[in-house]
């Protein structure tokens, strides 16, 4: 990373709706905050943003604001995975996709290490 170009700065520069689900997870205390960016992946998606939240309720608590912060930007997810379970919470927006998980079942499935090859952008922890 050039000497210039903070985290800041390159959250900064990402499309709203992603930094909108940045906000939105941040604000309900999610953490370890990452965004991966799929520059040159056909089909996939564009952007992952991965969290963590430390029990179930707050998995959903944080899907719910980031649905939320969405439909009031006019954003509905196509297709929401794992809400009941609640260890693991897929939101696909088609252009990005938000997982939010507790944190034994981020290490389980690692999607930073199968996804390597995307851009990892780090987002700074909310003051």
């Amino acid at each position: 990373m050039r000497d210039d170009v903070t985290p800041e700065r390159l959250v900064e520069s990402l499309p709203e709706s992603v930094r909108c689900v940045v906000r939105s997870a941040q604000d309900k205390k999610a953490f370890d905050v990452v965004v991966l960016f799929f520059e040159n992946a056909q089909g996939v998606t564009d952007y992952f943003v991965l969290c963590s939240a430390r029990t179930t309720r707050q998995v959903r608590a944080v899907a719910d604001e980031v649905k939320r912060q969405l439909r009031l930007a006019q954003d509905a997810p196509s297709h929401i995975e794992g809400y009941d379970h609640g260890e693991w919470v897929l939101m696909d927006y088609f252009d990005f996709v938000v997982h939010v998980f507790t944190p034994d079942t981020r290490r389980f499935y690692d999607l930073e290490r199968l996804w390597g090859s995307a851009t990892r952008i780090p987002v700074p922890e909310a003051p």
